[in-house]
C-alpha cells in the first residue's frame, strides 16, 4: 500500500473555542451580537441559542461561559448534577431537545432554570429548533422553555465557510493552492463540521504523501469520505 491510500486519520482534535477565534459573517452576526450584550441586553435573563448542526452553537456557547464565568453542562448530565450548587452561578445547558420525555432530566432542568433566576443569575440553552418545537413532557419546564427570548444561528453561507476552511487550514499551517477554498465550497456541506472534516483530512493526506494540498488532492479525498460515508 503507497502512503497515498494510507486510511486517514480524520479525529479533530479539539477546535479553540475563544472569542478571537470566532469567525463572524452574515450568518451568526445577531446571535453574537446578543450573547455579547449580555448581561444588559437579557432583561429575562435567559435565552435559548437555537441552530443547526455544524453552525457554530457550541463555539459561541462557550464565548458565552467564559464571559460569564457560567458552568457549561450537556442536558443529558443533569440528573447527575448537583442543582443547588450550579444555581450559584450562570450556567449553560447544550441539547436541550434531547432529554425530552426523560422526566428525571427535565425535572433537574425545571428545578435549575427556577433557582438560577431566583439567585440572580443568567441561563443559557441551546437546541437546533426553537422551543415551542422542543416535546418536553412537563408542562411547567415547556412553557418556560418556550418564555426564553431566542436568537438563531443560520448555516454558514459561502463568505463565512470560506473564512473558516481558511482558518481551519491556517490552524494546521496548511497552505492549499488557490483553487482548493473555491472548489470546496462547492461539494462541502455548509457546516463549521463539515470544514474542520476536510481540513483535517487534507492536512493528513498532504502529509503522506509530502505534497501540496491540490484541487486534485481534495478531489479524491472528498471521494473517499463520501465512500466512507456510504460505508458507515
Amino acid at each position: 500500500m503507497t502512503d497515498h491510500q494510507k486510511p486517514l486519520d480524520l479525529r479533530i482534535p479539539p477546535g479553540r473555542m475563544s472569542r478571537e477565534d470566532f469567525i463572524l459573517g452574515s450568518p451568526n452576526q445577531m446571535a453574537f451580537a446578543m450573547l455579547e450584550s449580555w448581561p444588559e441586553g437579557w432583561s429575562a435573563r435567559k435565552m435559548a441559542l437555537i441552530g443547526p448542526r455544524g453552525s457554530g452553537k457550541t463555539h459561541l456557547t462557550h464565548i458565552w461561559a467564559t464571559r460569564a464565568e457560567a458552568t457549561l453542562l450537556n442536558a443529558a448530565d443533569l440528573p447527575r448534577a448537583d442543582v443547588p450548587a450550579l444555581a450559584r452561578g450562570s450556567v449553560a445547558v447544550e441539547d436541550v431537545p434531547k432529554i425530552a420525555g426523560d422526566r428525571a432530566a427535565e425535572e433537574a432542568l425545571f428545578h435549575l432554570h427556577n433557582l438560577v433566576l431566583a439567585e440572580g443569575n443568567t441561563l443559557l440553552v441551546t437546541a437546533d429548533t426553537a422551543p415551542a418545537r422542543w416535546p418536553l413532557v412537563i408542562p411547567d419546564l415547556a412553557s418556560r422553555m418556550q418564555a426564553c427570548p431566542a436568537v438563531t444561528l443560520a448555516a454558514p453561507d459561502d463568505a463565512l465557510l470560506g473564512a473558516l476552511l481558511g482558518k481551519f487550514f491556517a490552524d494546521r499551517q496548511v497552505i492549499p493552492h488557490p483553487d482548493v477554498i473555491p472548489y470546496l465550497l462547492r461539494r462541502i456541506e455548509r457546516s463549521f463540521t463539515a470544514a474542520q472534516r476536510i481540513a483535517a483530512a487534507l492536512d493528513a493526506q498532504s502529509l503522506a504523501e509530502q505534497r501540496p494540498v491540490t484541487r486534485a488532492m481534495a478531489a479524491r479525498v472528498l471521494e473517499r469520505l463520501a465512500e466512507a460515508t456510504d460505508r458507515a
